[in-house]
């Protein structure tokens, strides 16, 4: 139980590093929640600073996701308790401690956690996300169409209980954190990716 205490504890602390906020500060000097959609990962990052640091915070977000659960699979941990450590992780990201509870929207720490907890799942979530954006050039859609197949690959390609309900739980997270990209998405007026953010008074940020 304490093991267990401690993992959970761990996985959120991870989670709950901002990637994004501190990448766009150090190689920019821009306040990553004043610009574009306020969001701190790595889409808003892309329109904000650039491709490098996008990809650092890619990187840092589906690492810490993945190294939370990849130390519960070290030390053995029953599918319930990587299950939970899993979102919590996902947790940190979307109310992270470091960054005043103001996070992320969850998608690429839930590709690191998935990475790790069902290898396969994982993969094809990946490619989902990649085919989804490279047509119609919506992080925010090809997100949704990820997160929507999660459970049902971990239903088919993993079937343990815990790790399917775990699925449906980050399908949840991610749609509750993509309210607003729905509606944008309905209404014609979602940004692409790629395209320049604006700061909280309008201006185009360079």
């Amino acid at each position: 139980m304490i093991r267990d205490a401690l993992l959970l504890t761990a996985a959120y602390l991870l989670g709950s590093v901002p990637f994004g906020v501190l990448i766009a500060r150090a190689r920019g000097g821009v306040d990553l929640r004043r610009v574009g959609s306020g969001n701190i990962g790595a889409t808003n990052v892309l329109r904000a600073v650039g491709k490098n640091a996008a990809a650092l915070t890619l990187l840092g977000d589906i690492g810490k996701g993945a190294l939370a659960v990849g130390l519960g699979r070290w030390l053995d941990v029953p599918p319930t308790a990587l299950a939970m450590i899993g979102l919590a992780a996902v947790a940190g990201h979307l109310f992270p401690i470091f960054a005043g509870f103001r996070g992320g929207k969850g998608v690429a720490t839930t590709l690191g956690v998935v990475l790790l907890a069902m290898p396969p799942v994982g993969v094809l979530l990946l490619l989902i996300w990649l085919a989804v954006a490279a047509v119609w050039r919506y992080s925010s859609l090809a997100a949704l169409a990820a997160a929507a197949a999660l459970p049902v690959l971990a239903w088919f390609l993993d079937g343990r209980p815990a790790l399917v309900a775990m699925g449906g739980v980050l399908l949840l997270f991610v749609v509750v954190r993509h309210r607003e990209n729905v509606l944008r998405l309905w209404q014609g007026t979602e940004g692409k990716i790629g395209q320049r953010a604006r700061s909280s008074n309008g201006q185009i940020v360079k």
